[in-house]
């Protein structure tokens, strides 16, 4: 078995690393670090849940610590772009154990927080910047932040990124990077947008993929229940109703029908939080510290979530509504079987939604086991778009309607 010492990690940073409870190396760490260390960009792609911030972290914070002095004012030397806040505080959190001596100066650059004060951190300058795309350009259009001397620079869930609508803001931002630089990119999955993404940040990369793209991870036991919109409740509180005292996440796909699915779970005494785009950074962060206490025992949430939680103990996972991005069912189902645990991830299917799951069974290459109900029927007409219905000869359950699917429409902002 490898071990962090094998991989020319030096003692002192395997210190941190035990410390932690970091003694064995994933896949992607074991193949990331020892690249990157070496000065080689590294393009990585490995699902969620399998280490990729320790992979770029480590690596990442080692070439921070042998410089000398302190930044210059408004300069980062180091900086890591993430899609979401939840992920950009998550990623501060874990690397604070790899700081070291020297305590190497981090600033966390988020939407929800005043801009004006994350410019005042700014101003003194730092060795590491974590920030979303959308506020990072926000600071660099009040002059209050430099990255012509930022050398070092991480994506994380770059993926994300593009389904989040910030391809122009990589793009500007990777112009005001110098062209000599280490980059390194981590993502879950590949879309083809994402390689010419690639080939503009990253310079010769190491590609390492450690498991096929879009692979949910096998320890969790995934289930699709066939039911009409209406029973969509009924049964979530039946299934939630088994497991009162374990953690659960329950995808939406608007911010509205979110909030009122949480106000229902309450009302049927349910310990529930909810969180979406229209809610603000305290109280996001209320819902999540409520869940990680066990306070909260079901968290409701938009695809805001669906990356940058990373609770071990999550037994469940339900796509309420599904996504209508196929990827985007792999990173929900993700939030749960992390740190080598076991894990269960519950998807319902309406006729209207049939589609969508065979967008996401194509993805993943796998045939979802059926828990409830039967597979609507296919309509006759030609399927439009990514819309439709899967071909076979299954027929919906007995009484329930054949309806044509609507016209899809754009999804909500999260």
């Amino acid at each position: 078995m490898k071990d962090f010492n094998s991989l020319g990690v030096p003692a002192d940073m395997v210190a941190r690393l035990t410390e932690a409870g970091l003694t064995a190396p994933t896949p992607i760490q074991i193949r990331a670090i020892p690249a990157a260390m070496d000065g080689r960009d590294v393009l990585g792609l490995a699902q969620t849940g399998t280490g990729k911030t320790v992979a770029f972290g480590v690596p990442l914070m080692l070439a921070l610590g042998e410089t000398s002095g302190r930044p210059a004012p408004k300069a980062a030397r180091g900086l890591i772009l993430a899609p979401t806040r939840e992920l950009a505080k998550q990623i501060v959190a874990a690397l604070e154990p790899l700081r070291g001596p020297r305590k190497l100066s981090v600033v966390l650059v988020v939407g929800g927080a005043s801009v004006s004060a994350q410019a005042g951190r700014l101003a003194r300058g730092a060795d590491l910047v974590v920030a979303t795309p959308g506020r990072l350009m926000d600071l660099m259009e009040r002059r209050a932040v430099d990255l012509s001397q930022t050398h070092q620079l991480v994506l994380d869930e770059a993926d994300q990124m593009l389904d989040l609508g910030f391809i122009h803001a990589l793009r500007r931002i990777a112009a005001a990077l110098p062209r000599e630089r280490r980059t390194m990119l981590f993502s879950a999955t590949m879309p083809k947008q994402m390689e010419s993404l690639a080939a503009s940040f990253l310079s010769d990369p190491l590609r390492i993929e450690v498991s096929p793209p879009g692979r949910a991870v096998d320890r969790i036991v995934q289930s699709v229940h066939f039911v009409t919109k209406d029973e969509k409740i009924t049964r979530l509180i039946d299934l939630l109703d088994t497991h009162r005292d374990e953690r659960a996440i329950v995808f939406g796909r608007t911010k509205h029908g979110s909030e009122k699915l949480a106000k229902k779970l309450a009302s049927e005494g349910f310990a529930v939080a909810s969180i979406h785009g229209n809610k603000s950074q305290g109280q996001r962060d209320r819902a999540i510290r409520g869940f990680k206490d066990g306070d909260v025992r079901v968290l409701v949430a938009t695809d805001v979530a669906a990356r940058g939680i990373d609770i071990p103990d999550v037994k469940h996972v339900y796509n309420f509504d599904l996504p209508n991005v196929p990827e985007t069912y792999v990173h929900r189902i993700g939030r749960t079987a992390r740190a080598g645990a076991d894990g269960a991830a519950i998807a319902f299917c309406t006729p209207e939604e049939m589609g969508e799951l065979r967008d996401i069974q194509k993805v993943t290459g796998l045939t979802i086991p059926v828990g409830h109900g039967e597979p609507w029927e296919r309509m006759d007409a030609p399927r439009k778009g990514r819309g439709g219905r899967p071909s076979g000869d299954a027929k919906p359950a007995a009484g329930r309607p054949r309806r044509r699917r609507p016209q899809r429409r754009a999804q909500k902002a999260a």
